[in-house]
């Protein structure tokens, strides 16, 4: 199994696959003009921007394999137009498990390259 920081969780109105790969992570800074632990901050001590939580949740399903078009759809419907505190929990844990790893992928184990030494 890879090391991926994938989630797939029940959001809106279905079951989703949200994951921040290394590409996703970039273009979330730029939009956000923070790195990723300035936004996870944010959203864990409530000083957290509006961007913030739309970002981190469409990025993070385009990540898991949406269509881009159908991840902004999702945000407008199910972010924008909703209190943001109703989100702000979904994108603190996206962006957790993102720069962290998920609670049962421990650093170091996976699958590894056979060392051509031991042989």
């Amino acid at each position: 199994m890879s090391r991926d920081a994938q989630l797939t969780i029940d959001w809106a109105d279905g079951t989703y696959t949200f994951r921040l790969a290394w590409g996703e992570l970039i273009t979330l800074q730029e939009e956000c003009n923070a790195g990723p632990f300035e936004i996870l901050r944010r959203l864990s001590t409530n000083t957290w921007l509006m961007e913030d939580i739309s970002n981190v949740i469409r990025l993070s399903l385009i990540g898991g394999g949406i269509e881009p078009t159908e991840a902004f759809r999702l945000v407008k419907t199910y972010v924008h137009s909703r209190p943001p505190l109703e989100n702000v929990p979904f994108a603190r844990g996206i962006l957790g498990i993102a720069v962290q790893g998920a609670p049962d992928e421990k650093p170091g184990e996976g699958e590894a390259a056979p060392n051509p030494e031991s042989e």
